[in-house]
Parts: C-alpha cells; sequence; structure tokens
C-alpha cells in the first residue's frame, strides 16, 4: 500500500455546509472503501488547510480517481502529498550513491 496526505481546503459551497462536516467525513471514508483506500486518519486543522487527511491506497490510480470523486462533490479542493514511512526512506537513501 501507498501511504498519501491529502491537504483540503473547504470551497464556499463547503463552508456553507460546514456543519454537515463530520458526516461527509464519514461519506468520504465509505467511499474510500470502494476503490480499495484506507483512511487512516481525518484531522480538521486551523491554518492553511481546513482538513488533513492520511490515507493509503493499493496504487496511484485508485487514490486519484478517489480525489477526483471527492472532489467532484463540490465541497474541497485538495492537494495530495505522496508520504513515505521511515522505513521507505531507509530503502531510498540506501540507494543513494
Amino acid at each position: 500500500m501507498v501511504t498519501y496526505v491529502v491537504l483540503a481546503n473547504f470551497t464556499d459551497q463547503g463552508v456553507r455546509n460546514v456543519k454537515d462536516s463530520p458526516k461527509r467525513a464519514d461519506a468520504f471514508k465509505e467511499m474510500a472503501k470502494t476503490f480499495g483506500v484506507t483512511v487512516k486518519e481525518i484531522v480538521w486543522t486551523q491554518g492553511r488547510y481546513d482538513v488533513v487527511t492520511v490515507l493509503e491506497a493499493p496504487d496511484e490510480a485508485a487514490a486519484m480517481s478517489l480525489s477526483l470523486s471527492l472532489s467532484a462533490l463540490g465541497n474541497v479542493r485538495t492537494e495530495t502529498l505522496r508520504a513515505f514511512s521511515a522505513a521507505d526512506m531507509t530503502k531510498i537513501v540506501g540507494k543513494m550513491l
């Protein structure tokens, strides 16, 4: 599985319906399952981003399909980051010259 961090900001529509955000998060977790994606954590944040999500996907296509499906609902805009664990980084730097 590949780990991703998804940074999200509410759209105008998302802010108007912010009271529904926890319910939408639950629906997102269910949606993710249909793509074979596991949502590890969803947190609401102050600052530059409104929501930060950590998920594990079987591949980039699954992560992208989920992200596009979420964005199509119109409540958030996202930026997705590929994340690496300490074990991943140990392997990566082990290949350095």
